[in-house]
């Protein structure tokens, strides 16, 4: 027995309930409602609401502006993660549909993030052996983003992350690397051949992601070399058809 309740029953803490009523009752009134009106909507008693309503504004779910109560940073944070966590797994789905061995990757904050990896036993993804983050010189992704973001943003990466050779392949020095980045710009996709991972072959597109530079990639097996092109042009239509309509918000 638990506070008189059957072991198999929740224990139910009321303060809590009551706090997430009247947060309800505060998110059902964009421009705000007072203590008073809450109180009676929801049935609190007002000592108690007032307590509640203290609380809540002291950890951040809750603002108080003219005298009325609307909903503080920390909901608004919850609710971006929650958007986040569901935009990712719309975009993984895409991707398990759309086509083995892809990666869905932005640069933001000045790192590469890969936000999503299609996930097919059979033929698995480039296992990040080397942090994408750190060797984004070497890879398609990084390639492709550093192509896409301004100079200054650019140098400021490479001054923390300089180009170094992490394969025989690799690009050697950040001039070769600076060439490479123009005819990325020029032809709008980044080839990659075995400069990441031995025995693998990359492409990645630009994506039109608000203001972030976003990118979508493919590998492939090196002695599958002569698909490359066929399937970054498969890969380039199935961004433009079904990929771009998930607006891609990640917190961007």
């Amino acid at each position: 027995m638990v506070n008189g309740e059957s072991a198999s029953q929740p224990t139910l803490i009321g303060s809590v309930q009551r706090a997430l009523r009247l947060l309800e009752a505060v998110g059902a009134h964009p421009e705000g409602a007072p203590a008073k009106q809450l109180a009676r909507e929801t049935g609190i008693p007002l000592p108690t609401t007032y307590h509640l309503l203290r609380t809540l504004t002291y950890e951040g779910y809750l603002r108080r502006e003219a005298g009325v109560f609307v909903l503080g940073a920390a909901v608004e944070a919850i609710g971006r993660a929650g958007a986040t966590s569901r935009q990712r797994i719309r975009i993984s789905e895409a991707l398990a549909l759309a086509g083995r061995e892809l990666r869905a990757a932005v640069y933001r904050e000045g790192e590469v993030d890969v936000v999503a990896v299609t996930d097919d036993p059979e033929r698995p993804p480039v296992e990040e052996w080397a942090d994408f983050r750190t060797t984004a010189h070497a890879h398609a992704i990084g390639q492709c983003l550093l192509a896409q973001i301004d100079e200054a943003s650019r140098r400021e990466h490479l001054s923390r992350y300089p180009v170094q050779s992490i394969t025989p392949f690799s690009v050697r020095t950040e001039d070769d690397l600076l060439r490479r980045l123009d005819t990325v710009r020029r032809g709008q996709v980044a080839y990659e051949r075995q400069e990441y991972a031995l025995g693998t072959v990359c492409s990645a597109i630009p994506l039109q992601v608000g203001a972030a530079a976003a990118t979508l990639a493919v590998s492939l097996p090196v002695g599958e070399l002569h698909r490359l092109r066929s399937v970054t042009d498969r890969l380039r239509k199935m961004a433009e058809s079904t990929l771009t309509t998930l607006a891609f918000s990640i917190s961007i």
